[in-house]
């Protein structure tokens, strides 16, 4: 039997809350008929109460959330040649426990300054983030570099809107 879950692919668009990951995943999947998945809704319950609290979550609070992203890839893969998952994955160690085991998994990095990310944060409006925790982002934020081959960056700074 051929493996073709080999010619299916998984794209993480990764940033800081506000870079638009959620946007441009959920425009890209309806115009390419890819699967979608909003990685906050993997969260576990006490993660979004801490978050809508105000507090930052630390690494041991993530990696349940990592594992369950991890295995909603492989299933989406089995099943789909394109799929888009949208998770922050700022560190590169998460970036390792989303990777581990799937070689067909990319990141999109959607990288944007904080003036620019700030603003778009203020302007949203029901969800659980709250904007002074873009500092702890920022922070937290380690770039991808050249030892990750499987990233891609993109410029966020033109809006959507202006986008063809």
């Amino acid at each position: 039997m051929k493996d073709t879950q080999s010619l299916h692919h998984v794209f993480i668009l990764m940033g800081v809350s506000g870079s638009g990951k959620s946007a441009v995943a959920n425009g890209v999947a309806q115009r390419i008929g890819a699967a979608f998945l909003d990685g906050d809704f993997l969260h576990p319950r006490a993660n979004i109460t801490k978050m809508a609290s105000g507090h930052a979550l630390n690494d041991e609070d993530r990696k349940p959330w990592l594992h369950a992203l991890n295995d909603a890839a492989f299933a989406m893969q089995r099943t789909n040649k394109v799929s888009l998952i949208v998770c922050s994955a700022l560190k590169k160690q998460y970036r390792d426990m989303l990777r581990e085991g799937n070689h067909c998994l990319h990141f999109l990095y959607l990288k944007g300054d904080y003036a620019l990310i700030e603003s778009r944060l203020k302007e949203r409006k029901g969800h659980f983030f709250k904007p002074q925790m873009l500092i702890t982002q920022f922070e937290t934020l380690e770039e991808p570099t050249n030892d990750e081959p499987d990233v891609y960056e993109i410029d966020i700074s033109p809006s959507l809107d202006k986008r063809d």
